[in-house]
């Protein structure tokens, strides 16, 4: 039988001239994307546990253009769909010299595909509505440039009736594996297929450019919460066939597509692939290699530099070697956007405990120095939290690192219970990315790139804003430094979910986090316990808003402004916050 388009395309990095096309075909194939103003590309399909795909990088574009484009499998058209609903899928690319132009960045997180509905009544789904809003009016030039989805693109552990009844057919599963879960490389692939099926996502990520990171549910809640969390995971029997097929799915589906053009072909999972006539082994050995790599640690300090890059590389412990780096950057004209892996790759030994290891930071702080006028930081989980919230967070650390081991054990109990994983229980890491970004928001000359001495002096940048997702409620919040030197406004902004839905049980206590006297409160606490007050001070300017949403970040010249838009009971959307983030 002839091979069919199974999942996309989904259009992922555009870059200059250049654009990435990636397909799920039903059987082996050539691929080819071919746009109506001429440019090309093709590629045969790789193939692993019986599926197959391909990434295509379509070459030749007209820069500042939009142009339609088809996907060909085996010289057969099956992109567009025959039927015409939707308007044609495009590609659009921004001026040859775009440092004038503005940019646009969509975001959000935490999306449960919309079968949920039936049996959990959840609110309409916000990239639903955004989709058929542009749908409505499909103006290129109104596209947003990216959509940055910031986690939880699928649930391992939440599943719909659909893949329930699925898994609950199935023969042969690991034993003890949870009966509603996800364990295998091939039921993955179902959550994929019935998420980005749904016709107005389908159409969405065929137009508008996409990146991605993870956060836990792509594994399973609370995934790498600490040192005695992953021991009791190991031992369960089915947990090693998940882990590694979580992570292999998570290269193949999302991660791949976040790389520039030249990074996939230099990447050495997708060289090994490309070589393999089946490449299930090779994708089999990396997911379990990957998990591996996170208790890798060894005793060599990171490198020192000014005693402001020291200052924030001692947020981590010693390097990693040889680990496999799920963070990314691009740039789109003036923006800057970096990418955070803050769920695979943490250090969780007591005392040392770090979001990341000291060589991906090394790698995240070069990148954070640069000629830029806008940094954007994509961090899944937000790296401010309600102030109650988060000198909780820091209290039950400094109770992980007792010497006592009833306290420990207290405190690991409070930390699964309460889901107290974030930034502020990796303190280090907390004051580590605020010390940062005093740093870049003062125009300290010297970037730690250049280990010979100071390198080049860059003035501070018009704003700093870390995008994240993960806590079901969206909020913009700003940070006071205490020193006067620090120029450049940096905010917090969170937008969360897409589609979920948070405990109506939970809502007030997330607002009285954000009250000064609980803040108070949560801070009392965590100084019994020895926690110094962190170096800076921040305070919500918009939300909380409790409902689905998504955020759009606009940079025009050195001016910033977020929207975040919540869904209505008829699916549309509204204004729920805006706020300029620049003088």
């Amino acid at each position: 039988m002839p091979a069919q388009l199974l999942i996309g395309p989904l259009l992922r990095r555009i870059v200059g001239t250049r654009a990435t096309v990636w397909v799920e075909t039903t059987a082996p194939a050539v691929v080819t994307v071919r746009t109506a103003g001429g440019a090309t590309g093709t590629a045969s399909t790789f193939s692993a546990y019986d599926h197959h795909y391909a990434l295509v990088v379509v070459a030749g574009l007209t820069p500042d253009s939009a142009t339609t484009y088809q996907v060909l499998i085996d010289d057969e058209v099956v992109w567009p769909l025959p039927e015409g609903r939707f308007p044609p899928s495009v590609i659009r690319t921004r001026a040859a010299d775009d440092r004038d132009q503005p940019v646009r960045l969509l975001f959000g997180s935490c999306r449960e595909t919309t079968q949920h509905a039936t049996t959990r009544r959840l609110p309409p789904d916000a990239l639903d509505a955004y989709a058929r809003r542009i749908m409505a009016d499909p103006d290129p030039a109104a596209l947003p440039d990216l959509l940055v989805m910031l986690g939880d693109q699928v649930y391992a552990d939440e599943t719909s009736p659909t893949v329930k009844r699925l898994l609950h057919r199935r023969r042969r599963r690991p034993p003890g594996a949870p009966g509603d879960q996800v364990v295998s490389f091939d039921e993955y692939t179902k959550l994929y297929l019935e998420s980005w099926s749904d016709p107005e996502i389908r159409w969405l990520l065929s137009t508008v450019p996409s990146v991605m990171i993870f956060d836990d549910h792509e594994i399973i809640d609370d995934w790498n919460t600490s040192a005695f969390w992953r021991a009791d995971m190991r031992a369960q029997p089915w947990w090693a066939e998940r882990i590694a097929s979580g992570l292999a799915s998570y290269w193949v589906y999302q991660h791949l597509g976040n790389l520039h053009p030249d990074e996939i072909t230099a990447d050495p999972v997708f060289t090994r692939v490309r070589a393999a006539e089946d490449a299930t082994e090779v994708l089999r050995e990396f997911g379990a290699r990957v998990d591996t790599e996170a208790d890798l640690a060894h005793a060599t300090g990171p490198p020192s530099s000014s005693a402001a890059d020291r200052a924030a590389r001692s947020a981590l412990p010693p390097e990693r070697a040889d680990s496999y780096q799920w963070s990314y950057s691009l740039d789109l004209g003036r923006t800057r956007l970096v990418m955070l892996d803050t769920r695979c790759s943490r250090v969780l030994q007591p005392g040392r405990r770090a979001m990341l290891p000291a060589g991906e930071w090394s790698w995240f702080v070069d990148r954070a120095h640069g000629d830029y006028d806008h940094l954007v930081v994509g961090s899944s989980l937000p790296w401010l939290l309600p102030p109650g919230i988060h000198h909780v967070e820091a209290w039950n650390e400094q109770l992980a690192d007792s010497p006592r081991s009833w306290v420990v054990a207290l405190a690991e109990r409070l930390r699964r219970g309460l889901d107290l994983e974030h930034w502020g229980a990796f303190r280090r890491s907390f004051e580590g990315l605020g010390a940062l970004f005093a740093r870049i928001g003062s125009g300290t000359p010297g970037t730690p790139g250049d280990r010979k001495g100071a390198g080049p002096a860059y003035p501070p940048p018009a704003s700093i804003n870390v995008l994240s997702g993960d806590v079901h409620h969206s909020y913009v919040a700003r940070v006071r430094f205490a020193d006067p030197g620090v120029r450049t406004p940096v905010h917090q902004l969170t937008c969360s979910p897409f589609h979920n839905q948070v405990p109506a049980g939970l809502r007030p206590l997330m607002r009285l986090g954000w009250a000064r006297g609980p803040a108070g409160a949560a801070r009392a606490l965590a100084r019994t316990a020895g926690v110094p007050r962190p170096a800076m001070t921040w305070r919500k300017l918009a939300g909380p808003y409790f409902g689905n949403a998504v955020a759009t970040l606009t940079h025009a010249g050195r001016n910033a402004e977020v929207i975040m838009e919540g869904t209505t009971g008829d699916g549309h959307l509204r204004e729920v916050a805006r706020h300029r983030l620049t003088p």
